[in-house]
């Protein structure tokens, strides 16, 4: 039997995959839970941007964040209302109606500049730098925030979002709910000595032939080793976040679990289709067809609904929650 997992809904994993794969229902509504009441900013407020600026923010009454890691934040604070745009990556239901004003980690500037921003959020990760020139030239203000790449990068986050939004208490409740939620997910894990599963996070894009072996700094490893597992990539020996699958890395890795995003899976049509990608099937996961999906647009967010993902994995990748 195929355990295939799909958390938080958006466009998840197929419903049945030939050969006896099942999916189990989402864990939650893709919605991002906001703080209950609406905080009131307190402004102007100076904040140092990742990129070494110092940023004054005078109004957030229209905000752009340019990655849905950060959307979730400003939603999950309650301030979800004075949102005007989103990431592509940005696919829960209260920002989906949004208009999208990046592709891939790239930004339109004129498409930004149009919806008359008060306050620009990006990543590091967010370019080219000529539009992020051009966004700040316009006059408006942009704070570039630190890379999310582990589980103990979301209480950061919250507090950085939350200093720009000039709502530093809401960032501190926001914070401290989601700590509390982390914490309570990994009380799944098993005691008693169990051993702890091997899991390899593939990056698949089947339409663009893109497929990849997740290592140390891919994001996943922080979510694997926190739900209870062994990252098999970085375990195996992998210095880099992402390596091209290989037969050999994979049979090095020797993962008891493959982890994937749900549109990953779709792209290589399904299970079948994965285990037909040299060296995935003869791995200890692929001879039992043990399969994890999480959704793209939530599975390395690192946010307030990495919770969500960490009881998700906490549940499939231990043979008690098959």
């Amino acid at each position: 039997m195929t355990t295939v997992l799909t958390a938080c809904g958006a466009g998840g994993g197929p419903s049945g995959e030939p050969g006896g794969a099942t999916k189990r229902p989402s864990a939650a509504a893709d919605r991002v839970e906001p703080l209950a009441g609406t905080p009131k900013p307190r402004l102007p407020v100076s904040v140092r941007s990742a990129d070494g600026r110092d940023v004054e923010v005078k109004a957030t009454d229209r905000i752009v964040p340019l990655s849905g890691s950060i959307s979730e934040v400003v939603f999950g604070l309650g301030l979800g209302d004075r949102v005007v745009a989103r990431d592509i990556t940005a696919t829960f239901e209260q920002a989906r109606r949004l208009p999208v004003v990046t592709r891939g980690h790239d930004v339109s500037a004129e498409s930004v500049l149009s919806l008359k921003p008060t306050l620009v959020l990006a990543e590091a990760t967010t370019g080219p730098a000529e539009a992020i020139g051009q966004i700040r030239a316009a006059g408006v203000p942009l704070v570039v925030l630190d890379p999310a790449r582990k589980i103990g990068d979301v209480a950061t986050r919250i507090d950085t979002v939350a200093a720009a939004l000039g709502v530093r208490d809401a960032g501190d409740e926001l914070r401290g709910r989601t700590e509390q939620r982390l914490a309570a997910a990994k009380k799944g894990i098993p005691g008693g000595g169990a051993k702890k599963p091997r899991v390899a996070f593939l990056y698949l894009r089947g339409s663009a032939s893109v497929y990849l072996l997740g290592g140390a700094g891919s994001g996943a490893d922080s979510l694997i080793e926190a739900a209870g597992g062994v990252d098999a990539g970085k375990e195996s020996g992998l210095k880099k976040d992402f390596t091209p699958i290989t037969s050999e890395a994979l049979a090095k890795a020797a993962p008891d679990v493959v982890l994937v995003m749900s549109k990953g899976l779709e792209s290589v049509g399904g299970v079948d289709g994965l285990l037909k990608i040299p060296g995935v099937g003869q791995t200890p996961a692929g001879l039992d067809r043990r399969v994890a999906s999480v959704d793209d647009g939530v599975l390395l967010n690192f946010g307030p609904r990495t919770d969500v993902v960490l009881k998700s994995l906490v549940e499939q990748i231990h043979e008690g929650g098959r």
